[in-house]
């Protein structure tokens, strides 16, 4: 059993900061690709951010410069840090990992955080 527990989001005005976190926990044989997500309100959800188990990372291309990923492998965590926060990055923001089990440690199965609700008004 694994779970992904986020933490952060909220409202802030735009040109603010914010950053998330998403923890797993459970029974973690190995980490690979960790991604944050997002979903604005009618509207289907979308790749913001994707760090893979090397680090190396990529961007949606509205959020490439203003977003940064970055994980902690020791603490079983992935962040995503947002500056200068736009109106249209309002979205409700999910993390993603991929991750094999201590019993299915061949094969890795996707993971969902609850999902965390950002707010961009003035």
């Amino acid at each position: 059993q694994v779970q992904l527990v986020e933490s952060g989001g909220g409202l802030v005005q735009p040109g603010g900061s914010l950053r998330f976190s998403c923890a797993a926990a459970g029974s973690i044989f190995r980490l690979y690709v960790m991604c944050w997500y997002r979903q604005a309100p009618g509207k289907q959800r979308e790749l913001v951010a994707t760090i893979t188990s090397g680090g190396m990372t990529t961007y949606e291309d509205s959020v490439n410069g203003r977003f940064t990923i970055s994980k902690d492998n020791t603490k079983k965590t992935v962040y995503l840090q947002n500056n200068s926060l736009k109106i249209e990055d309002t979205a409700v923001y999910y993390c993603q990992m991929s991750i094999a089990t201590l019993r299915e440690w061949q094969r890795p199965n996707d993971y969902w955080g609850q999902g965390t609700q950002v707010t961009v008004s003035s």
